[in-house]
C-alpha cells in the first residue's frame, strides 16, 4: 500500500483591475504551483492528497487520528493563520483544537513534516507566514526569523551541497541549479544541514521524538524556482529521496 503524503498550500487567487479610459473592470483567476512537486511525489510511488489553501482552512485535520493517515505532511506557501484561524472561529468565536500543536504532536509520535519555502511559509512576505510563533517552530530543524525573511536574488544563486554522501543526494550528480530567492533562517544545533545557500540553510533535517522534519528554504515552483530548477533532471530524485528519508 502506498504511503500517503498531504501537500498543503501552493494555491492562490489573483485579481486584476484593468482601466480603459473612462471604464474599468476586475477579473480574477485561481492558480496553483502544481506541475512539479506533485508529479515528483507521485513518480516516487507515494499517494498524493492535495489540499489547496482555501480548503485547508476547514479541511486540514482537527484530530490527531486524522493526521495519522499520512506518512508526511508538506507545508508549501501556506501561512500559519490558515491553520490557526478556522472560519467558524473568525466569524463565530468558536473554539477548535490548535492544528499547529496537532502537527507537532504528530511528528513527536512518529510522523514527518517537510516545509517548503515561499512567500507564506517560514515568515515570508511582511512576516505573514508567522510559523515562528507556533508549536511547529519547536519541531523544525531551523529557527525561523520573526520578520520578513525573504532573500530575493534575481541574479540567481547556487546552493552548495555540504554533505554529498547524505541519502537525500543519492543518485544526484553535479550541482543544484541556481534559484532566485529563499527564506533566511538559522540552523539548530541538533539538525543535519546538508546544503546551504549564501551561507544560510537550504536543506536541513532533524529528529524530534519518534518522527522527523525537514526544510527546503526555497520554493518548489516559480518564481524562486526557475525553469532550470523545476525541469532539472535531479528534481524528482531529490524529492523522492527527501520523502524516503523522512518516512523511513
Amino acid at each position: 500500500m502506498n504511503k500517503k503524503v498531504l501537500l498543503v498550500g501552493e494555491s492562490w487567487t489573483s485579481t486584476t483591475m484593468e482601466v480603459k479610459g473612462f471604464n474599468s473592470f476586475l477579473s480574477s483567476k485561481y492558480e496553483t504551483g502544481l506541475g512539479w512537486i506533485d508529479h515528483a511525489i507521485e513518480a516516487a510511488g507515494y499517494e498524493l492528497v492535495y489540499m489547496p489553501n482555501h480548503l485547508a482552512t476547514e479541511e486540514f485535520p482537527f484530530t490527531a487520528d486524522k493526521l495519522q493517515d499520512y506518512s508526511c505532511v508538506i507545508l508549501s506557501d501556506v501561512g500559519a493563520d490558515t491553520l490557526l484561524i478556522p472560519p467558524k472561529t473568525f466569524s463565530g468565536s468558536q473554539k477548535f483544537p490548535n492544528r499547529c500543536q496537532l502537527v507537532k504532536d504528530y511528528v513527536l509520535r512518529g510522523g514527518s513534516l517537510f516545509m517548503v519555502g515561499g512567500y507564506m511559509t517560514f515568515s515570508g512576505i511582511g512576516g505573514q507566514g508567522k510559523w515562528w510563533s507556533t508549536p511547529i517552530q519547536d519541531i523544525l530543524p531551523v529557527t525561523l526569523l520573526p520578520w520578513d525573511d525573504r532573500m530575493e536574488h534575481c541574479e540567481g544563486v547556487v546552493p552548495q551541497i555540504t554533505e554529498p554522501n547524505h541519502p537525500v543526494f543519492r543518485n544526484i550528480s553535479g550541482e543544484i541549479p541556481a534559484i532566485l530567492g529563499y527564506n533566511k533562517c538559522t540552523i539548530k544545533p541538533e539538525a543535519e544541514e546538508i546544503a546551504t545557500i549564501c551561507g544560510d540553510p537550504f536543506l536541513a533535517f532533524a529528529r524530534y521524538g519518534e518522527g522527523k522534519s525537514g526544510i527546503l528554504s526555497t520554493d518548489c515552483a516559480p518564481h524562486w524556482a526557475p525553469p532550470e530548477f523545476c525541469n532539472w533532471t535531479g528534481y524528482n530524485t531529490l524529492f523522492k529521496n527527501i520523502l524516503d528519508y523522512l518516512t523511513q
